[in-house]
């Protein structure tokens, strides 16, 4: 059954509500290289569902969070039957600019605007207890799940309110910092979210994430 938005609200404050008696599970990772307030990470391989949306960061990140909470709150059918099923909430989500420029060949310069793009992947990993054979399936065509593999990224962590141009000077730093560790970046920068919009400014997890090549 189809969730309209109020219904995913009331369930998300429900769900998180009990984040005290229940941990919300994270991505796994291991840390290669630390120094606050940034960490060369190696994250495990792991499983997302994602959506494309278009509009600003905050438009867009409203957006894509409705599509998907939508999708794990019961919009889908379970791998062995006709039912639906619930799928735990995980944190962070995640948002990524998309690019309409065709690709180019290596070696390629990478000038991100996170905070200003106008088209967005955004996506949640799923839980660990899940493989592309055994999750429940979208009925939404608007979203999508995938396998990625292991990956290096450089994390800057923060705290306080995302304001685009907040985010492009967390994102230029998080680049010198790589940089400056001889560190190839490979990939788009993304924004990570860890907490619910009511928590307080100086509570909140962010992380402009950045995917390097090994080192």
């Amino acid at each position: 059954m189809h969730l309209n938005t109020h219904t995913l609200l009331a369930l998300l404050v429900g769900f998180l509500g009990m984040e005290s008696a229940m941990a919300i599970e994270e991505p796994k990772y291991e840390v290669h290289t630390s120094q606050a307030p940034f960490e060369l990470r190696h994250y495990a391989p792991t499983l997302i569902a994602q959506t494309l949306v278009e509009g600003d960061m905050d438009e867009a990140s409203n957006k894509g969070f409705r599509l998907i909470a939508d999708f794990i709150f019961g919009n889908n059918l379970a791998a062995d039957s006709e039912q639906a099923a619930k799928i735990a909430m995980t944190a962070p989500v995640t948002v990524e600019p998309q690019s309409s420029k065709i690709a180019m060949t290596a070696p390629v310069t990478i000038e991100p605007q996170l905070g200003s793009a106008q088209q967005w992947r955004v996506h949640f990993v799923m839980p660990s207890q899940y493989t592309l054979a055994t999750i429940p399936k979208p009925k939404n065509s608007a979203v999508t799940l995938h396998e990625l593999p292991s990956k290096y990224f450089v994390v800057h962590r923060y705290s306080g309110f995302n304001t685009e141009a907040r985010v492009q000077e967390k994102t230029d730093d998080a680049l010198a910092w790589a940089k400056q560790q001889s560190l190839k970046v490979v990939g788009t920068p993304q924004l990570s979210r860890y907490d619910p919009p009511w928590t307080l400014p100086m509570f909140r997890r962010n992380e402009i994430m950045v995917e390097v090549a090994a080192p």
